[in-house]
């Protein structure tokens, strides 16, 4: 049985009349900021008087990066949550209610949250939202976090909001993802004067750089690189290549592309027992991975190896390494590079 939370109308709430709409409508129609109102839904219009509601613009929602950033939450909520057979298909739709949001929260973070299992009632689900993310509040604070998001805004089915709290437990909790970096949305802002509705347009950054999400804001040689100095990556590549070559010759293998032939840790395992001169044994790690899980897995062991080799812990994650992030595996490698360029 899949158990979707995914409820009706709050108790409490109004509902729109017609003529409410027809109204509301023509109002908008008029007033001499609105032509950004065109598209949107009646029911987001139903102000009073001075209040303000946010909404993304419905070309921003159509942008390739936008769409890729709800696909990969909605997949890790769904693979976080398969053994509590919640199978979330809207994110502003299930989780505004505080249910999906408080189950996600507890398997993340091995927690029992106390709270009302279900409650349909307006007040119930945001008291349940603030339980929970006061509980987020006091995970992310100490890390700096900026809270973009309130019990309101997300009982609101406030996308946005929603997208941002996503985003931060994703990073906090080092979800095995990847997240499209740089990704802006247009957000309409309405608020209702005098009876007009009035918009105007504001931008608002979901994500930046994977780096600057976890919060590791030092900068070193290779954002230098990417950032100021692509022709001189080619040749930093082509001494990487030819380092790791020298050692997997050894194995009659070949690198040739650094982007993708350490994605899956194999190449990493097996260079680590060349450098540090022993046998890797095979039922350590997974010499054909098929899964996201198993390259995963095998990245991990390598990491173990080059600590126990006497190296730092790498800055990359092993998930970068596999998601093809070609700063991370640089890092990595170089560090190797550093070390070894010596060993024969």
């Amino acid at each position: 049985m899949e158990v979707k939370s995914c409820c009706g109308r709050a108790d409490g709430e109004r509902p729109a009349s017609v003529s409410d709409l027809q109204e509301e409508g023509k109002n908008a129609i008029n007033s001499p900021m609105s032509p950004a109102l065109a598209d949107v839904h009646p029911e987001d219009t139903q102000l009073e008087e001075n209040e303000e509601r946010t909404m993304i613009d419905p070309t921003s929602k159509e942008d390739p990066k936008f769409k890729e950033l709800v696909k990969v939450l909605l997949d890790w909520i769904n693979d976080v949550l398969v053994e509590e057979r919640i199978i979330v298909k809207q994110l502003e739709e299930d989780l505004y209610d505080g249910q999906v949001l408080q189950k996600l929260l507890e398997k993340l973070a091995g927690c029992k949250l106390n709270v009302a299992e279900v409650t349909q009632s307006e007040i119930g689900q945001k008291q349940k939202l603030q339980t929970v993310l006061e509980a987020v509040h006091d995970l992310l604070r100490p890390r700096g976090w900026a809270l973009r998001w309130s019990v309101d805004s997300i009982h609101g089915k406030n996308l946005v909001a929603i997208l941002h709290l996503l985003v931060s437990l994703a990073m906090h909790f080092r979800a095995p993802i990847r997240l499209p970096e740089h990704v802006t949305v247009q957000v309409v802002v309405v608020r209702k004067r005098e009876g007009l509705l009035h918009s105007s347009h504001i931008s608002e950054e979901l994500t930046t750089t994977t780096e600057m999400m976890m919060g590791r804001f030092e900068r070193d040689a290779f954002d230098t690189l990417f950032d100021h100095a692509p022709d001189k990556l080619s040749v930093v590549k082509k001494s990487l290549i030819t380092f790791v070559n020298k050692h997997l010759n050894k194995l009659n293998l070949e690198v040739t592309e650094l982007e993708t032939q350490f994605a899956d840790g194999v190449y990493l395992v097996l260079l680590m027992g060349l450098l540090e001169d022993y046998f890797v044994p095979l039922h350590n790690f997974y010499l054909t991975p098929e899964s996201f899980d198993q390259k995963v897995h095998n990245v991990s062991f390598a990491f173990e190896l080059m600590l126990d080799g006497g190296l730092k812990k790498p800055k990359a994650r092993p998930e970068d390494v596999v998601n093809l992030d070609l700063k991370s595996t640089l890092r990595v490698l170089y560090n190797l590079f550093t070390k070894y360029k010596n060993v024969e």
